[in-house]
């Protein structure tokens, strides 16, 4: 299931973080890749520790934190602190899938969701799809500036080569509460239509009420806390 949030971030939003992520100084992207992925990695990366990378990575966090789209989906147990990567002068990510586990300060966090948050603009650069391997094909993403596409971490994906311009992005895992994405996909699904109902019947109406009431036991049934 791939979920396209749009506009998580304002137009401002957006002309602020390119401020200080373009201000910052990158560094290659193949000192952070592990295994297999180190040979198809070519991009730069930022350092978590800069002062622009955790004022921007502080914004995102809040941002997901209150956005109900990214939640319905996503159903967020643990966020990994968002990071962020530039492609450019030919810069790509070959086919790969995402470490299975990642190391945080908190423990390890099992990667069920990735998410990728697009900062420059669509036009003001050539290439740089990113392409995911679905059940029905290769899906090529490619979002405004303030965008971000969640899809499932077990997915082969890859950067296409950036030929002009640079596309700056910030990219995250999620472990949920619910492993399993066929689980999350019928909650989502179920969870968007209680919501719609809600609008046009009110949350008192009996048929929400017994909606709302199976959602919760599923969710019961299948999350892990």
């Amino acid at each position: 299931m791939l979920i396209h949030i749009e506009q998580l971030l304002t137009t401002d939003e957006v002309k602020h973080c390119l401020t200080l992520l373009t201000e910052a100084e990158w560094s290659d992207g193949q000192s952070t890749a592990g295994g297999l992925a180190r040979q198809v990695k070519h991009n730069l990366q930022l350092d978590d520790q800069l002062p622009q990378a955790i004022q921007v990575r502080q914004l995102i966090e809040h941002k997901l934190q209150q956005h109900p789209l990214f939640v319905s989906a996503a159903l967020p147990h643990t966020i990994y602190p968002p990071k962020f990567n530039c492609y450019q002068k030919g810069g790509h990510y070959g086919p790969h899938v995402d470490g299975s586990v990642m190391s945080t300060p908190q423990g390890p966090l099992r990667t069920d969701v990735s998410a990728t948050l697009f900062f420059t603009a669509p036009e003001s650069y050539e290439g740089g799809e990113l392409v995911i391997e679905t059940q029905y094909g290769a899906q090529s993403v490619k979002l405004d500036a303030g965008d971000m596409i969640l899809y499932p971490s077990t997915s082969l994906h890859q950067v296409t080569p950036v030929t002009e311009g640079h596309r700056i992005c910030s990219f995250l895992w999620v472990q949920s509460m619910v492993r399993e994405a066929a689980q999350r996909e019928l909650l989502f699904d179920l969870d968007q239509s209680i919501q719609t109902l809600t609008v046009e019947r009110g949350a008192d109406d009996h048929e929400v009420r017994r909606l709302s009431h199976i959602y919760h036991n599923l969710l019961r049934q299948w999350m892990e806390v």
